[in-house]
């Protein structure tokens, strides 16, 4: 068979995968926090009809030949990688105090609690719209506890889990992970560019504040990876660590190279449509022509066969 007719075939599978990338791409265009995907190909192995030689006649009175290079037929490409982009996407203004997006780099870590209080499972978001649910527990649309602590950094990182924190630039590492809770008869809530959840205390405050006395929740933990585009796509607007994306970085905002905190603001997906649709039709023509290769390759075999009738 013709080598053409695969080569073609493997065209195909590629430009197929681009185009799965690019859908996914343009359905989560108004997805808060979405980070968009690209596809990088290689050229697979090339068949060798012959190697390279260097110049023959080391002999000065024997004629001589320069060298010549190799003759090769690529077999086609092939998958080189598909990346995750985390540049930052725009920032839209809401006008909701519980709608948080990160000015820079880091992620709000996410996780579920144990009867026992302990951070048992936690994911990585750049999504901030939160919630408060019926105890007043901040937490995301699929009811994750936003992960929280109290005072300033310890000298000795107690995360859960057997995660290995490492220390910030400016700063100790986080301590005690704890839910951020707003009373139910706090009268305000603010958010500073450092992550602090402050607010008013009401009557009867159950945190031993007096009534109008400005109060802290908590404060925001984040975290940060030194390959961000090692982490993995989960699903539900949350990453996963891999072997490749290092371990995470524990500490508040502004701080450590942790983006601050912008409140009533949501971060947009970074997918460009422009971009996207440009991609899509480079695709498209790419497929298109893969086909001919094949369609090519096909009649030419058939003139192989009609040769005998």
């Amino acid at each position: 068979m013709l080598r053409s007719m695969y080569s073609g075939i493997s065209g195909l599978k590629n430009f197929q995968t681009k185009l799965d990338v690019i859908g996914n791409n343009i359905a989560n265009v108004n997805t808060f926090g979405f980070k968009k995907s690209r596809v990088v190909f290689k050229d697979m192995m090339s068949q060798n009809m012959t190697g390279a030689s260097g110049p023959t006649g080391v002999d000065p009175d024997a004629p001589t030949r320069g060298g010549t290079n190799a003759r090769q037929v690529g077999l086609g490409a092939q998958l080189a990688a598909i990346d995750t982009i985390h540049t930052g996407g725009n920032l839209q203004s809401t006008g909701r105090p519980l709608d948080l997006a990160i000015s820079g780099d880091g992620y709000f870590v996410v996780g579920q609690y144990n009867q026992d209080g302990e951070l048992v499972d936690y994911s990585y978001t750049r999504a901030g719209n939160f919630y408060l649910d019926q105890q007043g527990n901040l937490v995301n649309g699929d009811g994750y506890f936003v992960v929280g602590a109290g005072g300033e950094p310890a000298p000795e990182a107690d995360f859960k889990d057997g995660v290995e924190e490492q220390p910030g630039e400016a700063g100790e590492p986080i301590t005690d992970p704890r839910k951020i809770t707003i009373p139910v008869n706090a009268k305000e809530m603010t958010i500073g560019p450092d992550g602090t959840v402050n607010y008013i205390a009401g009557p009867d405050d159950p945190n031993g504040g007096e009534e109008g006395q400005l109060m802290t929740a908590g404060k925001i933990i984040f975290a940060k990876f030194s390959n961000a585009e090692g982490l993995q796509k989960s699903g539900n607007n949350l990453f996963s660590p891999t072997a490749n994306s290092g371990l995470p970085l524990f500490n508040y905002a502004v701080t450590s190279g942790i983006g601050a905190v912008a409140t009533s603001t949501l971060e947009m997906s970074n997918v460009d449509l422009s971009e996207e649709f440009t991609e899509m039709i480079v695709a498209q023509r790419g497929f298109q022509a893969n086909t001919r290769i094949i369609t090519t390759s096909d009649e030419i075999l058939q003139e192989l066969v009609n040769l005998k009738r």
